[in-house]
C-alpha cells in the first residue's frame, strides 16, 4: 500500500481531532454566556462539532486498523 494513503488518513484523523478538542472548549465557553438564547445555540452547535468529528475520527481508525490487518495477514493461496 503507499504512504500517501497513510499520511492522508492520519491527516484526516489529525483534523478531526482537532474538531473534537475545539468542540469541548466550545462547549466550556458556552457555559460562561449570559444569554439564554446564545447558550442553548453554542451548546448544540458543540454538541454537534463533537457528534461529528467523533463519528469521523472513529471511521478513519475503523478504515485504518482493517486495511492494517489485511496487509498483514498471510496469504493462503492453497485451499486443497
Amino acid at each position: 500500500m503507499k504512504y500517501t494513503w497513510w499520511i492522508f488518513q492520519v491527516g484526516l484523523m489529525l483534523i478531526s481531532v482537532f474538531f473534537l478538542i475545539f468542540g469541548f472548549d466550545l462547549i466550556i465557553g458556552a457555559y460562561s454566556l449570559k444569554d439564554p438564547f446564545s447558550f442553548i445555540m453554542t451548546f448544540f452547535s458543540a454538541s454537534f462539532i463533537i457528534l461529528i468529528s467523533l463519528a469521523l475520527a472513529i471511521s478513519f481508525l475503523i478504515k485504518m486498523i482493517r486495511v492494517y490487518r489485511q496487509i498483514n495477514t498471510p496469504k493462503n493461496n492453497n485451499l486443497s
